[in-house]
């Protein structure tokens, strides 16, 4: 009788633990954070004179709108010193990040590793836009399958296909076609998603 007790109430002590454990979500930074699709269509477009827009690109990357002797150049582009410095910071993303800390454990995921340049520009982005993230909460990767997450936010399908928790599919102009994914298109709707439900 006293080991099924003493079962029991390492039982319970675990099933209460975990009820406290906040559950985790990973969040990508470029096009979910940071708008680094308006920034590379801006330096394309100021040296080439053209005018791409976010709606040439419905269905595509830039690479597949961008003539193939150009290419090059666009990977300059992103191994620039100053590329992932400058970008924007997506409307609303800040408040929302900060009111999500206080109810989930939350981790940056950069797929950083396929611009292996941009670590610093991208960490100090960081470190001026969400200060409230530690250090120890910035993961620089390729693979997002190696994170242990409940939820993935991600806008490369790619991303998500191997993820073992829920992945979330933010709104891009190349992935307009994906429905495999429960989609957001801002920060609001992830709010709405994590926040305005509980």
């Amino acid at each position: 009788m006293r080991t099924l007790n003493l079962l029991l109430t390492r039982y319970h002590w675990n099933v209460r633990m975990k009820s406290e454990i906040p559950q985790r979500i990973c969040i990508d930074m470029d096009e979910v954070m940071a708008d680094s699709i308006a920034e590379h269509l801006s330096r394309y477009n100021r040296e080439y004179n053209d005018n791409i827009t976010k709606a040439d690109l419905n269905g595509k990357w830039i690479w597949d709108v961008v003539a193939l002797d150009r290419h090059p150049r666009l990977e300059e582009y992103l191994r620039s010193d100053d590329f992932f410095d400058v970008l924007d910071v997506m409307a609303d993303a800040p408040r929302v990040l900060r009111a999500l800390q206080q109810r989930y454990e939350v981790f940056i995921a950069s797929a950083a590793m396929e611009v292996p340049t941009s670590f610093n520009a991208k960490y100090r982005w960081l470190e001026r836009h969400f200060p409230t993230i530690p250090a120890t909460n910035i993961v620089f990767c390729g693979d997002k399958s190696i994170l242990r997450a409940d939820f993935l936010i991600d806008d490369n399908p790619r991303q998500l296909r191997r993820f073992s928790g829920e992945g979330i599919l933010y709104d891009s102009p190349h992935n307009i076609a994906v429905r495999s994914y429960r989609r957001v298109h801002n920060w609001l709707e992830i709010e709405a998603l994590f926040l305005n439900e509980k």
